[in-house]
């Protein structure tokens, strides 16, 4: 936020997308107090109909300039003053208006959109092109360490990773702690719960009420219940360790237009993960994706396990204190690969995954590919298991020439195996 500040110099609006519930309005809000001599927030949720209508009509920017400072009893000033729009959906002709807002100079602005498809509001309107849009997403390891007052774990955890080395005593520490992120999550009012109460079956009602709320917002976009449906069945479908995401299992037959609009419609709500299968190892995979085959994953491991529970109306502590001292009598590799995929997300990476033939029957799958410079680097999940890695062994014998450094993602502490570098999950944010 600051770089755009600094950079677009008012020539720019920023867009900030994000799932709701995940504290867009907040940070948004404190970044204009600290960073502005003044700001206007319009909050389109709650913004009364006269108010939304001042954006129909553009002709004269100083009568709109004038109805809002009074309206919101706040003196805006010359390139000094920020205005906010959030949840601009909910007024696209706001959107639109960005284009002229931005062109006459004056103040800056920032957007907020969340869940329901930002693109099923603006279809009949002129996005913006003076608009610059960034992700954001639920709080990550490290942000959610300083949440609970540890500074001094992550700077510690880099310098380890850098020098490739074990953490030895404090392994089981830093264990302990991405145990407990996973359990209640990246979720802004998810993580106040647990600081307030230390009651993780708090937490877990929390995350329950994000849960549904998402599953409303799903009905209002689909009333079919389709999209809800597709997003509740992703922990069974990891859990089950295919080798993609089957829609059909969810919501039975449909056709393959109807499923790109619903995936498309996950994917921008933002709650969701997207993994394609890359069909070409190359750099750009994006390029060669396969936009049929691909895996899902919930945006937020805290809400992804309150998910694998859903089949009880709340998550006994019992459950959460064996996951917290991984004792759970389950195979947790699935939960593991959806904090992964997390973790890889927040430090700006698409993702992608690979398989291929093993036999006639059988294939090999690699859990996520990176691209780093001109080569990939593989990255296989292990919550068990880790000596034996035949994926990664077959992958890296097939494509040697094209791989920068091979990972396995474990509950172990660092160490090396050749050139196979075994990693805790607490430095997955890392590579």
């Amino acid at each position: 936020m600051l770089e755009w500040k600094h950079e677009a110099n008012g020539k720019r609006a920023l867009l900030i997308q994000g799932a709701r519930r995940i504290g867009k309005s907040t940070i948004v809000e404190e970044f204009a107090k600290k960073e502005y001599s003044s700001y206007l927030l319009i909050d389109f949720n709650k913004a009364s109909a006269s108010v939304k209508s001042l954006f129909n009509d553009l002709m004269d920017i100083d009568f709109l300039f004038l109805q809002l400072q009074t309206i919101y009893n706040v003196s805006l000033e010359n390139r000094k003053s920020l205005i906010v729009f959030d949840e601009v959906q909910k007024c696209p002709m706001a959107r639109q208006a960005i284009k002229y807002l931005v062109q006459d100079g004056r103040y800056d602005y920032i957007e907020t959109g969340s869940l329901i498809s930002i693109r099923q509001n603006t279809k009949d309107i002129t996005i913006p092109s003076e608009e610059e849009r960034i992700d954001m997403h639920p709080m990550d390891f490290e942000e959610f360490l300083w949440a609970t007052g540890d500074t001094a774990s992550a700077p510690l955890i880099r310098s380890f990773y850098e020098k490739r080395l074990p953490l030895a005593a404090a392994h089981r520490s830093k264990e302990k702690d991405i145990r407990l992120y996973m359990l209640v999550g990246g979720m802004p009012q998810a993580v106040n719960e647990y600081l307030d109460t230390n009651d993780l079956s708090k937490v877990d009602a929390i995350k329950r009420n994000i849960i549904q709320l998402y599953s409303d917002d799903f009905l209002k976009l689909d009333p079919s219940g389709k999209t809800s449906r597709l997003f509740m069945s992703i922990p069974s479908q990891l859990s089950k360790n295919m080798s993609r995401y089957y829609p059909s299992a969810a919501i039975g037959s449909i056709d393959s237009k109807k499923e790109e609009e619903l995936l498309a419609n996950l994917e921008d709500s933002k709650t969701v993960l997207v993994s394609y299968h890359a069909d070409d190892l190359n750099v750009g995979m994006s390029l060669t994706k396969d936009i049929s085959k691909y895996k899902l994953y919930v945006s937020d491991t805290g809400l992804f396990i309150t998910m694998v529970f859903w089949d009880k109306s709340f998550t006994e502590n019992v459950i959460y204190r064996k996951l917290i001292a991984d004792k759970l009598e389950a195979n947790l590799g699935y939960v593991y690969e959806n904090l992964v995929a997390q973790m890889l997300t927040a430090t700006g990476n698409n993702l992608f995954y690979y398989t291929f033939e093993k036999d006639e029957k059988h294939s090999y799958e690699i859990d996520f590919l990176l691209s780093r410079g001109s080569k990939i680097c593989p990255v296989e999940v292990k919550s068990s298991g880790y000596r034996t890695h035949a994926s990664l062994d077959a992958f890296r014998n097939k494509f040697s020439s094209r791989i920068k450094q091979s990972y396995i993602l474990y509950t172990k502490d660092v160490q090396k195996d050749g050139d196979l570098l075994f990693l805790p999950f607490y430095m997955a944010e890392l590579i």
